[in-house]
């Protein structure tokens, strides 16, 4: 192996294969060379100017002659982009929902920013777009976009819904119904949902559902047409809607552990108080209700003028259905 590489006359680096290949010791362009310099510079420059180096203890660091953060060029831009919403802030803050919804430059702008607190504080439950979550047993979280409320879906009762919360209540029947009685009751329940309350009434098949229906009371808490009362949040067993697992057997365990009744076996249907909990303003709190009301669900109801807005209620979120 020689020192040099004859075959161009260019000195190498002394590894030379097949005596045709070698490892020539030419040196890089000019303007690579200049361009690495640069890039040395540039590095050097932008350690100095911005955050970088922290110290031996590790509870601070270097924090550059300009002054920049992370933080401080979001809370900038978050400056201006208060700046723009202000004058919307400002009028929510004396306005109740109804009020709120009844101004359509407001509305819009509500149903913007809402769909951001909808989405940080009520979509884990209801599902995006508040199409309703489901797990196993049924509908974990009521869907907020069809027109079937247990509460009622008025904007003042999504409002009470969000600011006070919600717990269903239902009587576990395991002590005072047999087993065959609680057998028959869910027939004639999942007859009404699936044919109508009318024919359910004239189904021979589940005529001792029916009788036990009416000599239990459960026409005391679901009405004598058993569509539901809003004023107790019971259910409306006529149409195909399901709180929990509509199913035969998902019915009988309804009825026979309840909701909420204590029972091990008891569904759980409980919405929290969004006012109790202190994490949203009444300003997003009402917000939050606008935007509810507005997925598509809400009942009519006559709005307030925007003009004559009274000083804001307490707010309210997603309201249970």
């Amino acid at each position: 192996m020689s020192e040099k590489y004859d075959a161009s006359g260019v000195p190498t680096t002394g590894h030379v294969w097949d005596d045709d290949l070698g490892d020539f010791t030419n040196q890089p362009p000019k303007w690579w060379m200049l361009g690495l310099a640069a890039s040395a510079i540039w590095v050097v420059v932008y350690w100095i100017y911005y955050p970088s180096v922290p110290n031996a203890a590790g509870n601070s660091y270097f924090k550059g002659v300009g002054g920049w953060s992370a933080i401080k060029e979001m809370e900038e831009d978050k400056g201006t982009v208060d700046a723009v919403r202000k004058k919307y802030e400002d009028k929510i803050k004396g306005m109740t929902p109804a009020a709120i919804l009844a101004d359509s430059e407001l509305s819009e702008y509500v149903k913007r920013s809402g769909k951001v607190l909808f989405g940080d504080n009520c979509a884990a439950c209801h599902g995006t777009n508040g199409v309703g979550t489901k797990d196993k047993e049924g509908l974990f979280a009521p869907i907020l976009t069809d027109d079937d409320w247990l509460y009622g879906g008025k904007i003042d009762t999504i409002h009470e819904t969000v600011v006070g919360g919600r717990q269903g209540m239902m009587t576990a029947h395991k002590d005072s119904l047999s087993a065959q009685q609680i057998d028959d009751v869910a027939k004639y329940v999942l007859a009404m949902s699936e044919e109508g309350k009318e024919k359910a009434d004239t189904n021979a098949a589940v005529a001792a559902g029916k009788k036990v229906f009416e000599e239990s009371d459960c026409t005391g808490c679901h009405g004598p047409d058993a569509k539901g009362m809003q004023a107790m949040g019971s259910a409306n067993l006529t149409d195909k809607v399901w709180r929990f697992e509509g199913s035969l057997d998902g019915i009988k365990r309804t009825i026979t552990y309840g909701v909420n009744s204590g029972d091990p076996m008891a569904r759980i249907a409980v919405m929290p108080s969004f006012k109790e909990a202190g994490k949203l303003s009444e300003s997003e709190i009402k917000k939050l209700v606008v935007y509810v009301y507005k997925l598509g669900g809400g009942q009519p109801d006559e709005a307030a003028a925007p003009a004559a807005a009274a000083a804001a209620a307490p707010a309210a979120a997603p309201a249970a259905k």
